[in-house]
């Protein structure tokens, strides 16, 4: 009998930063909503099967300009239940992923516009192809 071997690819087509604060997520999206000029807004909860949890739940804020055709989303990385969205980057509590283009000065623009938030530790870009669970990051 001959044995088939499925192979896919995930389509990692987007942008990740990684976000170090001690916010709540309602607080940070109000900031970054301020000062880089997105207009996130909480949608239902990105949901996520982590082990040893099982199924958890995080928090997950939503945006779209029209003008650049760019979808924005901020994602929490601690659970409520506990677990993490991505269990190798315990030390940042959110990612903004950005999906569809943004080009390189928008990207940098977006990234200090982040930084200028006090309580934000640091903002930085990440790639997402590196990420053992970036499965995690696909919805």
């Amino acid at each position: 009998m001959n044995k088939v071997t499925l192979k896919y690819e995930l389509d990692l087509d987007f942008i990740l930063i990684a976000i170090t604060s001690s916010l709540k997520d309602y607080r940070l999206c109000h900031f970054i909503n301020k000062f880089a000029g997105l207009n996130l807004a909480k949608t239902d909860d990105h949901e996520v099967w982590v082990s040893p949890v099982g199924r958890a739940f995080f928090s997950r804020y939503a945006g779209f300009s029209e003008i650049t055709d760019t979808e924005y989303y901020l994602l929490a990385n601690k659970g409520a239940e506990g677990g993490f969205l991505i269990p190798e980057m315990r030390h940042s509590d959110y990612f903004l992923l950005v999906k569809n283009f943004i080009d390189d000065e928008d990207l940098e623009a977006l990234q200090e516009n982040i930084a200028c938030i006090a309580e934000v530790v640091v903002a930085t870009e990440i790639s997402p192809q590196k990420l053992k669970s970036k499965e995690n990051l696909i919805f």
